[in-house]
């Protein structure tokens, strides 16, 4: 379950903005998880809340925020959207699909007292 060390590194990311910031709690935490990250987000928000106990961020609410996947298709020269990797273009049917777009996850926003 990789979902555990990224949510480990969610909370240093919130640590250090909030040494940096002078904030000390979080009430809300706004993750963007691309739907080809590979991330599981039922599994993210149960390690979120694992890892987040005795922290600053402990009781913060998880709002996700779900990006599409999108591909490169290297036939049609087009983007398109994707639901899955290797699936073939929507446009052309064919599988030389690049992934372009959906594999990202970052900390999109933060609610701090």
């Amino acid at each position: 379950m990789h979902e555990m060390s990224l949510a480990e590194g969610v909370l240093q990311v919130i640590e250090d903005y909030a040494e940096k910031e002078g904030y000390s709690r979080v009430k809300t935490v706004w993750l963007e998880i691309g739907r080809l990250s590979g991330v599981e987000v039922e599994a993210m928000r149960f390690c979120f809340d694992a890892v987040t106990r005795g922290s600053l961020a402990e009781g913060a609410a998880l709002e996700i925020v779900e990006t599409e996947g999108q591909g490169w298709c290297l036939v049609c020269g087009k983007t398109v959207p994707l639901a899955a990797r290797y699936e073939p273009c929507p446009e052309c049917g064919d599988f030389q699909v690049q992934v372009a777009g959906g594999t990202e996850m970052r900390v999109k926003e933060l609610e701090v007292e």
